[in-house]
């Protein structure tokens, strides 16, 4: 019964929802728009989509069921995205820094109190919940690719976190991370992997 029920709010959602999904169809970002959606589906556990066909109704379920998706979906589509975010709200508490460059494949999982405002991010960011990212006096952080930040950590300043680092649960990091390090700790410190 709560199948039946989540696919039939599903799809009444899906009339709300057009104008959004010809926006994702329309944007000029949307092939970033397709890599974050097919991240989400392979970390969702949904399958990967194989065409536009497979995508739209993706697309319908995330907007529907994950909220840290629309304000993901909201930053790719700039303005127009913002403007219609009326039809299906974002998380209040999730920010993220339209001045901020990020690559494809950002996931953000439980986004509650989480604030990114970076120069740069890489591909396939992954956040969790109370996440910070972003200035000390004047400077932001840069962060590679494959990166992933867990629950409460703060990255802070003008830091750079290299390509497939791992910032621990509630850690501070303040001074550079390498490439394939894991850090923890206040301040963080290399825990595993290479320290330079």
């Amino acid at each position: 019964m709560k199948k039946v029920l989540k696919g039939a709010i599903t799809i009444l959602s899906s009339v709300r929802l057009i104008p959004l999904i010809a926006l994702m169809l329309l944007s000029g970002d949307r092939n970033t728009i397709v890599a974050d959606l097919d991240r989400w589906a392979l970390l969702k556990r949904l399958g990967k989509p194989q065409n536009l066909w497979e995508r739209i109704p993706l697309f319908v379920h995330m907007m529907t069921w994950e909220i840290e998706f629309r304000n993901v979906f909201y930053f790719r589509a700039g303005i127009p995205g913002r403007l219609l975010s009326i039809l299906c709200p974002p998380m209040s508490s999730l920010h993220l820094d339209t001045n901020t460059r990020i690559g494809p494949g950002l996931f953000i999982l439980h986004g509650d109190g989480t604030h990114v405002s970076a120069n740069e991010i890489g591909e396939n960011l992954w956040i969790s919940q109370q996440v910070a990212i972003g200035f000390m006096y004047d400077d932001r952080p840069s962060i590679g690719n494959n990166v992933t930040i867990h629950t409460g950590a703060k990255v802070l300043g003008k830091v750079r976190v290299g390509d497939n680092a791992t910032i621990g649960a509630n850690s501070v990091v303040i001074t550079d991370v390498p490439p394939h390090a894991t850090v923890m700790g206040v301040p963080a410190t290399v825990r595993w992997g290479k320290s330079h």
